[in-house]
């Protein structure tokens, strides 16, 4: 090869991974919420940055346990850019659970992030799902100061196998991971799914499936 189509080449790789080693990150400071501005598909809109002070970064209260009086024994407790403005853009969020003794936070996934749970009270037996074709269940019983991951839109949860409350806080990498629960999507949509699918696909009878959909 001739040196100048080296040189070419060269420059077209360099080129190349140029583009590829773009960063996504923002290019300013930061991009506090706007309250009082509609949202976009991109986020929040920013502030103006001569408005911005401290407490846009800035939450208090995490350390109060969650009311866990409902039918599930836990609650959940997020913390994203509605809470906390200075999380805008930034791609994280953050919440703390609250478990009941033998309180569950039922199956879920979350379609926009990743999640790191650390137990900081009690015991915690957790688990995921893998997708289709193998549906391989992971699961581990967490002590204080253990940590799992969930890979991001698998279906997983937590439950509390004890008889002393638990809590975790968990991590995401998502501003707004959202959080699809299996049992309301099932069987609390609106309007509701034909019963004669739900019967078909699970293998239940239809009262079964009636019932379902009335707790929903």
């Amino acid at each position: 090869m001739a040196s100048h189509q080296i040189f070419l080449f060269g420059l077209l790789s360099l080129s190349f991974s140029l583009v590829l080693a773009t960063d996504n990150n923002p290019i300013f400071d930061f991009c506090v919420a706007d309250p009082k501005a509609p949202p976009t598909t991109s986020g929040a809109v920013c502030k103006d940055p001569k408005t911005v002070d401290e407490n846009d970064f800035f939450f208090s209260g995490l350390n109060k346990p969650g009311n866990t009086s409902n039918a599930v024994g836990s609650k959940v407790t997020l913390l994203n850019a509605l809470q906390i403005p200075g999380l805008n853009s930034l791609g994280i969020s953050f919440a703390r659970i609250d478990f009941q003794p033998g309180g569950v936070n039922p199956l879920h996934l979350h379609p926009r992030a990743s999640e790191i749970l650390t137990v900081i009270q009690g015991t915690l037996e957790v688990g995921f799902v893998t997708s289709s074709p193998e549906y391989r269940l992971f699961t581990k019983v967490l002590q204080r100061g253990d940590v799992f991951v969930f890979p991001a839109a698998l279906i997983h949860y937590q439950k509390n196998p004890t008889e002393v409350p638990a809590v975790a806080y968990v991590s995401l990498n998502s501003q707004n991971p959202g959080s699809t629960q299996i049992a309301n999507v099932v069987f609390g949509s609106t309007p509701k799914i034909n019963p004669d699918i739900l019967t078909k696909v699970f293998q239940l009878d239809k009262n079964v499936v009636s019932h379902g959909q009335q707790l929903f």
